[in-house]
């Protein structure tokens, strides 16, 4: 899954987290699918669009991928990364599957109750380790946290710019976690 949009058309692919070694090679935590695949899109830019990477990736571990840098030649330069986002253009992304959705098109999307009541608008996408987790800014104010998965959010409608929303019962938002495993979580 990849990071929000920052509203030029670019999609972070991921983050620089720090060096890795002493010749310049970073480790990269990935929001892509395939961890791996975040040095196969070519040259990836900074947020402000001013410093272009180009990734040689090395391996993929537990704490992220491993890659070097084009020109930055030791640790030095490296740990001078830490933080940096990398992007990509969102016209350079393949087209998502039928039941797929890239997370920056999901952000401002009109948020719909079952009965097609407005409720807000989609305004992020988390990830905490158990899974994506919507935020929706209620129209009557307040926020609202709604896990991405297919019972919560049985409809994803891009090309319509709406979500529709079936929050659960407050018993199973206070821990009743019956459901757990069922494998309904979206992509």
């Amino acid at each position: 899954m990849a990071a929000p949009d920052i509203g030029l058309g670019r999609i972070c692919l991921g983050v620089i987290t720090g060096a890795h070694g002493l010749d310049g090679a970073v480790l990269i935590r990935s929001f892509t699918a395939d961890p791996a695949s975040i040095g196969a899109y070519g040259a990836l830019g900074d947020a402000e669009a001013k410093r272009s990477f180009a990734l040689k990736v090395r391996r993929v571990t537990a704490k992220g991928v491993v890659a070097k840098i084009v020109g930055i030649a030791d640790r030095t330069a490296a740990e001078g990364l830490k933080g940096v986002e990398l992007y990509i253009g969102r016209d350079a992304l393949p087209e998502p599957d039928e039941d797929e959705v890239y997370v920056a098109d999901v952000i401002g999307l009109r948020v719909e109750d079952k009965d097609g009541r407005s409720m807000g608008t989609v305004t992020s996408m988390d990830n905490y380790g158990a899974g994506d987790v919507m935020e929706v800014t209620l129209d009557l104010g307040g926020k609202l946290l709604l896990p991405f998965t297919r019972a919560a959010v049985p409809v994803v409608d891009v090309a319509a710019g709406r979500v529709v929303v079936d929050p659960p019962a407050m018993s199973e938002a206070k821990g009743d976690r019956s459901n757990e495993g069922d494998g309904d979580e979206r992509s």
